[in-house]
C-alpha cells in the first residue's frame, strides 16, 4: 500500500512530498486515512536536528478515519473517526521511545517521532496513539486536540491545576498558548495575562479569554504583570521556550517565604527550549516558588472527550484556533509561514 507524504530525507534538507510504502497493520496497529494535521513548531526543531535519523516522517496531531485494525485492537474499529496524538493512551514511565511503524521510503524505515506521521494521506501507527471521536465532530479542526490543545490545556488543568479566581500569565500565544489561555478562562482564572511580541496575537488572545495583553517588545513583561496583578501571578506558563521567557515566568510568579502555608507561585515550562539558561536558585528557594515542566500533560481517553465537549458547548473556540490552511503540496509554504511568525493561531494541512 502506498501513500503520499511529506518527509525529510537529510538533516537541514528540504521537505519532500513523495510516496511511502505502508504494510498491513500489525496486531496492535491501525491504518488511518488522515483528514487533517496541525503544523506544530516542534516540527521545526525536528527538521533542524542533526541527531534524529532520516528519512523522517512528520506531523503528530491529526484527525482521520480508521480503515484497517490489527487483530488485538479493541477500542476502535474500521470506519471510526479518530484523533491521532503523540501522547500514549496507556500509562508509561519516563519518556516514550519511538518504534518502527513498518512504513518505509525507498526501502528504508520511515522514522517518526512519537510513532505518528500525520503529514501523510495514509498512516499505519500503534493503536494507543489514536482516540475515537464522534462522526459528528468536525474532521478538520479536531486535529489540533492531538497536540496544541492537549499541551496548553493539559498544562493548565493537570500541571498547574488552576482554580477559579487564581491569576495566570501565558508567555507566547500561538496555538499552545491560546489553548492554555482558553483552559484558564474555563477554569475561572482572573486575571489572565497574555504576553507576546505581536499586538495582533495579543488582541486575538482576548477572544480565548485573556483579560490583559502585554507586548514584550516594548514593555518590561514582568513589571507589567506585577502592575496588573500586584505581587505577581499564581501561575506563569512559557509556551515559547526561549531563554528570556524561561526566566521571566519565574520572576512573574508570586513570592512566598518560610512556613508551609507561605508558598510562592508556579512557573511552568511548556515550550521546547533550544538552549540552557542560568538560574539564581535563591529566587526559587527563598520565595518557595515552584518551577516545573509540562510535556503533553494529559490523559487522551478522558481529556479528548472533554476538549470536544468544550468545543460543542462554545466554551473553547476551537474553530478560531485554525487561522491558516494548506494542502500537503504547500507544506514548505506552511513551514516558512510558521518560521516567520505569520501564523496567528495554528495552521493545518488538509489531506
Amino acid at each position: 500500500m502506498k501513500s503520499k507524504a511529506a518527509l525529510q530525507v537529510e538533516p537541514g534538507g528540504p521537505l519532500v512530498v513523495d510516496e511511502i510504502d505502508l504494510p498491513d497493520p500489525a496486531p496492535n496497529q491501525v491504518t488511518v486515512r488522515n483528514f487533517a494535521s496541525g503544523v506544530c513548531y516542534s516540527q521545526l526543531h525536528q527538521l533542524r536536528s542533526a541527531e534524529l535519523p532520516r528519512p523522517m516522517g512528520l506531523g503528530h496531531e491529526g484527525s482521520g478515519v480508521v480503515t484497517q485494525v490489527g487483530k488485538d485492537v479493541t477500542h476502535v474499529k474500521e470506519g471510526d473517526h479518530v484523533i491521532t496524538t503523540w501522547v500514549p493512551r496507556s500509562p508509561i514511565s519516563g519518556l516514550p521511545v519511538s518504534r518502527p511503524t513498518g512504513a518505509t521510503f525507498r526501502g528504508q524505515p520511515l522514522i517518526a517521532d512519537g510513532d505518528v506521521y500525520t503529514w501523510s494521506e495514509l498512516m499505519v501507527t500503534f493503536a494507543e496513539k489514536v482516540v475515537p471521536m464522534s462522526p459528528s465532530d468536525p474532521v478538520d479542526i479536531s486535529c489540533l486536540i492531538g497536540c496544541a490543545v492537549l499541551t496548553g490545556a493539559g498544562a493548565v488543568l493537570h500541571t498547574a491545576k488552576v482554580e477559579s479566581r487564581q491569576s495566570v500569565a501565558v508567555f507566547g500565544v500561538g496555538g499552545v498558548g491560546l489553548s492554555a489561555v482558553g483552559a484558564a478562562a474555563i477554569a475561572g482564572a482572573d486575571p489572565i495575562v497574555a504576553i507576546d511580541l505581536d499586538d495582533r496575537k495579543l488582541q486575538f488572545a482576548k477572544e480565548f479569554g485573556a483579560t490583559h495583553g502585554v507586548n514584550a517588545s516594548s514593555t518590561d513583561a514582568v513589571a507589567a504583570i506585577w502592575e496588573i496583578n500586584p505581587g505577581g501571578v499564581d501561575y506563569a506558563l512559557d509556551a515559547v521556550g526561549a531563554p528570556v521567557t524561561a526566566l521571566q515566568i519565574l520572576a512573574a510568579v508570586k513570592e512566598g517565604g518560610p512556613r508551609a502555608d507561605n508558598q510562592g507561585g508556579m512557573a511552568v515550562l511548556v515550550g521546547i527550549p533550544f538552549t540552557d539558561v542560568s538560574v539564581d536558585l535563591n529566587t526559587i528557594l527563598l520565595h518557595q516558588r515552584h518551577y516545573c515542566g509540562s510535556l503533553g500533560a494529559t490523559e487522551p481517553d478522558t481529556d479528548f472527550p472533554l476538549f470536544l465537549e468544550w468545543m460543542r458547548e462554545d466554551k473553547f473556540p476551537l474553530g478560531k484556533l485554525v487561522t491558516n490552511r494548506y494542502s500537503l503540496e504547500q507544506i514548505d509554504e506552511a513551514r516558512d509561514a510558521l518560521e516567520q511568525g505569520q501564523i496567528l493561531g495554528r495552521a493545518i494541512i488538509e489531506l
